[in-house]
């Protein structure tokens, strides 16, 4: 068996846009036929010149070899151009090949991923979703409007909703804007509305459901302290990525600081990065993307060292559902599994982009039994939905904090 041709996609994710502005699809197809799918994660150069890159890492190693070759083609793409580093955009266009080569050998075998890689271990996944607008109200509202984002009263509301739709956690994060320039300190009114929205939330929610609050890694250590004692009242699950993702050995301070878990890893990639969070003790729960990380075997070796120091992981998600099908991949056979992101109950548009939609039922993804990744581009939807944008995936304020 033998890679013979690539085929990539860049898809706009039409409003209300959850999961991103835009999915880079990737299809590789074999000598005899056989095709598998992947998504890069990639959010630092324009999408259709990541596409022009996946299509250039093919040319040069992928094609013409066997895609059970697996642990060969990674390391001849990471010590390409002699870098040996782990490099964001290198790796999110590795993770969508590397992961269409597993869509292919599952196929060939006739079984999922996961059976592949250890063999089933949960036969259905604990999810949650992030607190998006109601509705078909686009995911990036005016922010001078009382929305999700800034009113804890209509979060307590849309949190009660998904609540009694079967999740047992939900995520937001109100923790104020971040920008290039972080860290920094929280403002009083960042600290006053995280407190009033996890207050407002737990009254709603009792305890049916975990709180996790997300933070994109805004604030310096003592920043991150100070939010933290506020919190602890509200007894979330996780306190995500509090400081900036460079130096884990700052976040550790945090960690031994505060009582509730910390969770990182959306922004890391490859097994050295997360192995300096581990050592140090910077968080508890890994959060990796499987659409960035290095792929599926990347994230099981992940998987592996923070089982040996019991660790969890919750895969990340904000991008498309053939990243979230390699994320169920994983977790159905890992036995330090948390819980899985999902956006919402993958409905709307990243079910529309599959010919089979992903499985979720009252609070669960159930795993597909089909071969590979249990999943199927859509190819006309995807063609018929072109991304000729010109802005990036996610994008950071770009000046101080006034």
């Amino acid at each position: 068996m033998k890679l013979q041709s690539i085929e990539t996609f860049v898809v706009a994710n039409p409003p209300p846009s959850r999961g991103g502005r835009y999915f880079i699809f990737v299809q590789l197809r074999t000598s005899c036929g056989l095709i598998g799918v992947g998504e890069i994660y990639s959010a630092t150069f324009g999408p259709h010149l990541v596409a022009q890159m996946a299509e250039d890492v093919f040319a040069r190693i992928f094609e013409g070899q066997d895609p059970h070759h697996i642990e060969r083609l990674w390391r001849r793409t990471y010590g390409a151009g002699y870098t040996l580093r782990p490099d964001v955009t290198v790796m999110g266009v590795l993770s969508g090949l590397e992961m269409a080569c597993w869509d292919i050998i599952g196929k060939a075998a006739g079984k999922p991923v996961y059976e592949l890689l250890g063999g089933k271990v949960h036969e259905r996944l604990r999810s949650y979703t992030y607190l998006y607008p109601p509705g078909d109200e686009h995911v990036y509202p005016d922010p001078d409007r009382p929305n999700v984002y800034n009113d804890p009263d209509i979060a307590a509301e849309v949190a009660l909703h998904w609540v009694d739709q079967g999740f047992t956690a939900i995520k937001f994060d109100p923790a104020g804007p971040y920008t290039v320039y972080d860290g920094h300190q929280p403002r009083m009114e960042d600290l006053e509305r995280s407190v009033l929205f996890c207050k407002q939330i737990r009254q709603a929610v009792g305890t049916r459901a975990d709180l996790l609050f997300g933070t994109h890694g805004q604030f310096t250590v003592s920043g991150a302290k100070r939010m933290a004692r506020r919190l602890e009242a509200y007894d979330p699950l996780w306190f995500e990525e509090p400081v900036p993702p460079e130096m884990p050995e700052q976040m550790a301070e945090v960690a031994r600081f505060t009582s509730i878990p910390i969770s990182t890893g959306e922004r890391l990639c490859t097994k050295y990065e997360f192995a300096r969070v581990l050592d140090c003790g910077a968080a508890s729960i890994l959060q990796m993307n499987l659409g960035r990380v290095g792929g599926l075997l990347e994230a099981k070796k992940i998987a592996a060292m923070a089982e040996s120091r019991y660790a969890q992981i919750a895969p990340h998600l904000y991008c498309g559902p053939v990243v979230g099908a390699a994320n169920i991949q994983l977790a159905t056979c890992t036995p330090n599994f948390l819980i899985l992101e999902s956006i919402q109950k993958w409905d709307g548009f990243q079910a529309e982009i599959l010919k089979t939609p992903i499985e979720w039922q009252d609070g669960y993804v159930i795993p597909s039994v089909e071969p590979g990744l249990g999943i199927e581009l859509d190819e006309d939807v995807a063609r018929a939905n072109p991304y000729t944008d010109t802005a990036l995936h996610l994008t950071m304020d770009m000046d101080p904090i006034a």
